[in-house]
């Protein structure tokens, strides 16, 4: 009896993953694997980009967690610098485009996993594409930043959007010797927080020598003679720029997936189910940043690109092709980052989340410490937490600060993952020494504050 051929689009973190999960279940006499990478390098670290970029790592080979002679060396069959350009559902095929040789095939499968990843939004702006604006997305984007900043006539660095990309872009240019100017098209940067905790984060990058500018909505990229960008112009005003980079944020790569008629959701996300097969298909799964995963807070489906997310999704994907068994239930949202060293965390809803699916809600936020403060180095530290109006249940906690002050939202984290209400953190088991927290850690000081919320609200 031959073997089933599983054929894997896309070989990063969540298509590697499956493969590898797969054939530690099942051997190449049981099970073929066929893997297609449009780009030269598999299983890398996106996330480690920026700090590729900054000088704090080195790469590219130090972001690659398995090389593709890796994955060859565990028989699976792995193309590189190959396009899959069609998935034809109803033949059990793919068509995959070699990019050195430009030939085209077809390889028949029978059982197939999407991951293809997301895409950098790229305004349609005149200019967009000048040399000098940098997406970054992959190790080859990272590679051709750098040498664009070893190229670029002067010292001026512009990153257009002020997410988690834009930030961490920033510091980037910061510590290569750039006097760095965001333009953030919102309120506030860091549009994942609510924008009294973006507000913090504004101060501090001011204080940090970036210039922030809010309410700025980019028109066009302005270039020279030899057609490199010289600037970035808004409707407010025009920023001189000599390497501009986009931080803007990304969204699913499901082209393929659209064309083949695959079911997609409102963020434009394959949907699956909790074995991350498609809906409606049961011999096809998907994996990554091209899906869409269930808010376990909200309720919906929501587009999260996480690097965390990708590779459970592979675990998963993975031990149901292989023939044994999982699943993944959804996310609550968590996040962190950092700008020099202010740390930005996230979990659960904000305030425009609860709105947006119904939830009536409370809000406390605090100010403490990251250590007892009369420890040395204790660095000050904001808590936000959301708590559901009469029953308490936690929401979403948002943690601006310094000295391990991200970290702690995984505490939240796990509280929300249980259901847990406010009144109940507040008697959790942290840990505490003085060189750790204080006496009561800024989430139960949070907790407890969230509890008087609560409790007044519902004498309304």
């Amino acid at each position: 009896m031959a073997a089933e051929r599983l054929v894997v689009v896309g070989g990063d973190a969540a298509g590697m993953s499956a493969a590898s999960q797969a054939r530690r279940l099942k051997g190449p006499e049981e099970l073929s694997i066929v893997a297609f990478e449009r780009g030269d390098f598999t299983s890398y670290s996106a996330c480690g980009i920026p700090y590729w970029v900054s000088g704090d790592v080195e790469g590219p080979d130090a972001l690659v967690a398995r090389t593709p002679e890796e994955h060859r060396s565990r028989s699976i069959e792995l193309h590189t610098r190959t396009e899959v350009t069609e998935i034809d559902v109803a033949g059990h095929r793919v068509r995959a485009l070699d990019r050195d040789s430009g030939e085209s095939r077809w390889t028949g499968y029978d059982k197939l996993v999407i991951a293809t990843g997301a895409r950098p939004v790229r305004p349609d702006l005149p200019g967009i594409d000048a040399p000098g604006v940098h997406g970054v997305q992959t190790l080859d984007d990272g590679r051709a930043l750098l040498d664009s900043l070893d190229r670029a006539p002067g010292r001026r660095a512009v990153v257009v959007g002020a997410g988690y990309i834009g930030v961490e872009m920033a510091e980037a240019m910061l510590r290569r010797g750039f006097e760095v100017t965001v333009l953030n098209r919102g309120a506030q940067p860091m549009a994942t927080l609510d924008p009294d905790m973006g507000r913090l984060v504004h101060e501090a990058m001011d204080g940090l020598g970036i210039t922030t500018v809010n309410g700025a909505a980019v028109t066009r990229i302005d270039t020279g003679q030899d057609g490199r960008v010289t600037a970035v112009a808004t409707d407010g005003g025009t920023y001189p720029a000599d390497v501009v980079v986009l931080g803007i944020g990304v969204e699913p790569e499901t082209a393929l997936a659209r064309e083949a008629g695959l079911p997609l959701g409102p963020h434009g996300g394959l949907l699956t189910d909790l074995s991350m097969r498609v809906t409606g298909h049961d011999d096809i799964w998907a994996g990554g940043d091209c899906v869409e995963v269930l808010d376990l807070v909200a309720g919906r489906t929501r587009h999260i690109a996480l690097g965390t997310h990708a590779n459970k999704h592979g675990q998963v994907i993975g031990a149901n092709v292989g023939g044994g068994y999982g699943t993944f239930p959804g996310v609550v949202g968590t996040a962190v980052s950092k700008v020099c060293d202010l740390e930005i965390a996230r979990t659960g809803l904000r305030e425009k989340d609860a709105k947006a699916v119904g939830l009536r809600y409370v809000t406390a936020t605090i100010e403490s410490t990251g250590r007892a403060g009369y420890y040395p180095g204790a660095k000050p530290m904001t808590v936000k937490m959301l708590a559901e109006y009469r029953t308490g249940r936690l929401l979403g906690v948002q943690i601006v600060g310094r000295d391990g002050a991200a970290k702690r939202v995984d505490v939240a984290a796990v509280a929300l993952t249980a259901g847990m209400t406010v009144e109940a953190m507040t008697a959790l088991d942290l840990g505490y020494a003085p060189p750790f927290s204080p006496v009561w850690d800024p989430v139960l000081v949070a907790a407890r504050k969230a509890v008087s919320a609560v409790r007044a609200a519902g004498t309304d």
